[in-house]
């Protein structure tokens, strides 16, 4: 099992995500970082493992009000041997090249439409495809969720209602995908809160996780994450 910390950065902080209601998301202030500045942030995830990968979503550019890309270059380039998983919402290839490459565009169903999916092709499998679900609700182009000649190896099962609360992750979804598409990597997203909810992931046949706030709020410790590697 691999673990991947999540970056939430809104208006030039990182915040806390829950549940998917971006309009209300608040500056994070956590036992592990008291600060919301995105570079300590990243140095308490390090003190807790030596992290290879973070997924930072910036939250402005998918939601289309501006970016925090010369923020996150500088983060890129501070921490060079860490690889960044951006999700920077509806992305043109052209528009990644900016990036150094350390960086991996991650392409979220919610920011397309079935008449701009083509453009993904553009990419050439080289990035994380995101499902995004709300409510159970497919978000964005359904054709990426019916046609999986779009998809790269490495998929994420985004489930917005559960991120952020004590719900845990939908397993039975995420073991879902796993069964009828075992040549793809499914990497789960949304309502981790412990080591026991890691496990169960590894047993359905999820072997990567996006985490934030049980890293935060110290229910996965590093401890767990030897115990579980």
């Amino acid at each position: 099992m691999k673990i991947i910390p999540v970056i939430d950065l809104k208006n030039g902080v990182v915040v806390h995500a829950k549940q998917g209601n971006r309009q209300h998301y608040q500056a994070i202030n956590s036992d592990l970082c008291p600060s919301s500045d995105i570079g300590r942030v990243i140095e308490a995830f390090l003190g807790i493992y030596p992290f290879d990968t973070f997924y930072i979503a910036d939250l402005n550019a998918i939601s289309q009000q501006g970016n925090h890309n010369d923020l996150i270059i500088e983060m890129l380039r501070r921490f060079p041997d860490n690889t960044f998983w951006l999700d920077r919402g509806h992305q043109k290839y052209h528009q990644s090249s900016q990036f150094p490459d350390n960086a991996l565009p991650v392409l979220g169903s919610e920011s397309y439409q079935n008449e701009t999916i083509a453009e993904i092709k553009a990419y050439k499998n080289n990035f994380i495809l995101s499902l995004d679900y709300a409510n159970s609700t497919a978000l964005g182009a359904d054709n990426l969720f019916s046609d999986s000649t779009f998809w790269p190896e490495n998929i994420i099962i985004m489930t917005l209602e559960r991120v952020g609360s004590h719900l845990g992750p939908d397993l039975a979804k995420l073991a879902g995908f796993c069964r009828q598409y075992p040549d793809k990597n499914f990497i789960a997203a949304g309502g981790i809160r412990n080591k026991q909810d890691l496990m169960a992931l590894d047993e359905a046949g999820i072997h990567q996780a996006l985490v934030a706030s049980a890293l935060h709020n110290g229910s996965i410790t590093s401890e767990d994450i030897k115990a579980i590697l």
